[in-house]
């Protein structure tokens, strides 16, 4: 099959906008709970009404995508997700902002599940993996500069001398005391021109393999009743909540313990998926010379480790260490989906479903942290982010693949077994 690169182009930008969109809630973490005078609780309910989307449509979506197939999904998505954003850059309230994120997390649900496999059949199969890991590679990129772009515009919407092309374009859609919503409008403008471009585009068909058709209810209800699923969708859920446990309270805690300005903050968010996506490079070679399990316990270990100085050591320490959790959690998502997939013989497509419904731990674990944080402490809520590094860790023991990942070693060693066997 002739291969498209032009869809290749236009999934590589989806991801970033996914991305863009999605790690951008940890740098206004500290800016919105002072707009909106919030407690702990009520901003950790922020990121809960983003990812709880995906808890909701993950496994609606894949049907629908069966059903409707890509492209209409994915004009639909960026709909959804522009209705949201609009919707609250015409009315920044709270309540508001709620309902927003989750019509954006929506969107970005539908996304996600539309396009990995169409990034197979444009890409090509044997180009899957490399253009997985570019895609992954893109997406880290992408949450570096979102924290990047959110100063630039709250820095220009509050210079006090002279008019510049930023001020000009939102004075009279910002109110004064808002000027990190300004954000919105961009992601307003990002979305419908998305919606244009994909209607505009011509589509592949994407057959999907066996294995990668979503089931009915009763396949995935069959398939959760097995302990591996269960196990490997706490694994998916541990991981998100760690993820975004961290990305998203760092920026309030420097701020908290360490009077550390926001703005500054959000570059360290930025900083945080900018050294996740040197980890992921790093990674790779890694993954060519030691099995994942062993990589995966290394990770958590050196994760365990920044978290520890990010939390307890000085300024310094802290904004370093932050930055250094993300990239130690760069091989973990990866790793822990691989070897779920792996664990399985069939039903891949229903079992990828339930993994991404997983997602939802990067709802829930904020909603814990901040309120552990109005009771005891901020400081004392992220130690929950230990106990899901802990459940991570544990995956890199009892995990038992059918198929593990092929190292130098192995190759070697397979190579020596066919020559002694001529």
């Amino acid at each position: 099959m002739k291969r498209n690169y032009y869809i290749v182009v236009l999934i590589f930008l989806t991801f970033f906008v996914i991305s863009f969109i999605t790690n951008i809630l940890g740098a206004l973490n500290p800016d919105v709970i002072q707009s909106f005078s919030l407690s702990l609780t009520l901003a950790g309910l922020l990121p809960f009404a983003f990812f709880i989307a995906y808890g909701v449509l993950s496994i609606p979506a894949g049907m629908l995508v069966e059903k409707y197939k890509e492209r209409a999904i994915m004009v639909a998505a960026f709909i959804v997700a522009f209705a949201g954003a609009t919707l609250f850059s015409l009315f920044p309230h709270y309540l508001v902002f709620l309902i927003s994120l989750f019509l954006m997390g929506a969107g970005m649900a539908m996304l996600q599940v539309a396009i990995n496999p169409l990034l197979r059949v444009s890409g090509g199969e044997e180009h899957y993996a490399f253009n997985s890991v570019l895609a992954q590679l893109i997406f880290g990129g992408a949450s570096f500069l979102a924290p990047l772009f959110l100063t630039y515009l709250i820095t220009s919407l509050s210079a006090r001398s002279g008019q510049n092309a930023v001020k000009s374009i939102f004075s009279g859609l910002v109110p004064p005391s808002l000027h990190w919503t300004s954000l919105y409008w961009v992601f307003a403008l990002i979305f419908l021109a998305m919606v244009v471009i994909i209607w505009l585009s011509k589509f592949p068909a994407v057959e999907r393999k066996e294995d990668e058709i979503a089931g009915t209810w009763e396949t995935h209800k069959n398939l959760f009743k097995r302990k591996t699923v269960r196990l490997f969708f706490i694994g998916i859920f541990a991981y998100v909540g760690t993820e975004q446990g961290v990305s998203y309270w760092l920026s309030k805690f420097l701020q908290t313990y360490h009077g550390v300005n926001p703005l500054v903050g959000a570059d360290i968010v930025g900083g945080f998926w900018g050294w996740m996506a040197v980890g992921g490079v790093l990674g790779l070679v890694l993954l060519k010379f030691f099995d994942s399990r062993r990589v995966l316990v290394g990770a958590v270990i050196l994760a365990v480790t920044f978290l520890s100085i990010a939390l307890f050591g000085t300024t310094n320490m802290s904004k370093f260490a932050f930055q250094g959790v993300g990239f130690a959690l760069s091989v973990q998502w990866p790793i822990v989906f691989s070897l779920a997939m792996n664990s399985l013989e069939s039903h891949h497509g229903s079992f990828s479903g339930i993994l991404v419904t997983g997602i939802i731990g990067g709802a829930i674990i904020q909603v814990v942290i901040g309120w552990l944080g109005d009771t005891f402490g901020l400081r004392t809520g992220m130690f929950l982010i230990y106990l899901t590094l802990a459940y991570i860790f544990s995956v890199g023991i009892w995990a038992k693949p059918l198929i593990t990942n092929e190292t130098i070693s192995m190759k070697k060693k397979m190579k020596k077994e066919m020559a002694t066997a001529k």
